[in-house]
């Protein structure tokens, strides 16, 4: 699947799993983040992500020319967690839209487990 952005010269199609990447390592980078969640839960185990399988904790989607981007993370014990979602989103929001030119819609920020950073 392909995120398209065209002007008068053409077409660029960015590779969704390209941007589920970035949006992996836009989230690492911000405080209260321990590691990326997969996005699917068997059993009640939380999967903590390695760095090579980041873009498995992102969801991204083309509406209409614009993302929809769902990140599924696991937060530190102790943050204050409405504050850590708040910095991710305005995090991923800035970096994709800099890096990539595409809009985004909507962000959705999935908090899978909450752990002892160690």
């Amino acid at each position: 699947m392909y995120a398209k952005m065209t002007d008068n010269i053409g077409d660029v199609n960015i590779s969704t799993e390209i941007i589920e990447q970035m949006v992996g390592l836009c989230a690492m980078e911000c405080f209260g983040i321990v590691g990326m969640a997969s996005r699917s839960v068997t059993n009640g185990i939380i999967e903590l992500l390695k760095k090579e399988n980041l873009r498995k904790g992102v969801k991204v989607v083309d509406e209409d020319g614009r993302l929809v981007i769902d990140i599924y993370v696991i937060v530190e014990f102790g943050v204050k967690i409405v504050t850590v979602a708040e910095n991710l989103i305005d995090t991923v929001k800035y970096n994709i839209e800099k890096q990539t030119g595409l809009k985004i819609k909507k962000i959705n920020v999935h908090v899978q487990s909450v752990r002892a950073n160690q």
